[in-house]
């Protein structure tokens, strides 16, 4: 996994309505990207549903909210009207981006192991920089919990 304090891993990857998304392109504000499992499950679609809500709160405060999975495009927009999302999702298929931020990782579910996401998120700070990261994301009570600590940083 990255670490405080260092340069973001960059990407550039395909949104929900098929638009090229790129951190580069958010230098100068400062960025939540958070990652999750899969489009439509009640975690991920609870984690989605709580940054929608709140995203003009976090954009008073010049600060962009991005999800990324494996899911594909098509998955994202279903997932987006399904249920109000107003936030960027990405798709990340190859697992590129979610291996270069070190969230790609063994888990196990009913005594099998495999390899997934590990619901994890990043605050990007201005400068491109890993401000905080949150592993193992615990769904209630999160989107809170970022703003909070972005508020703190911004200060």
């Amino acid at each position: 996994m990255v670490k405080i304090n260092e340069k973001a891993p960059d990407f550039c990857l395909k949104n929900q309505n098929n638009k090229d998304v790129c951190l580069k392109d958010f230098r100068g504000k400062w960025v939540v990207v958070y990652f999750y499992p899969k489009d439509n499950t009640p975690g991920c679609t609870l984690e989605a549903r709580n940054f929608s809500i709140n995203a003009k709160k976090f954009k008073q405060r010049n600060i962009n909210i991005i999800g990324m999975s494996s899911d594909s495009v098509e998955s994202h927009k279903k997932f987006e009207c399904n249920h109000d999302l107003t936030i960027d999702l990405l798709s990340d298929p190859d697992h590129k981006s979610i291996k270069d931020f070190g969230v790609w990782k063994p888990k196990k579910m009913f005594g099998k192991e495999f390899m997934g996401i590990v619901r994890s998120t990043f605050l990007i700070d201005p400068e491109g920089k890993v401000a905080h990261i949150w592993p193992k994301v615990k769904v209630i009570g999160h989107v809170d919990e970022v703003y909070n600590k972005v508020v703190e940083k911004q200060k």
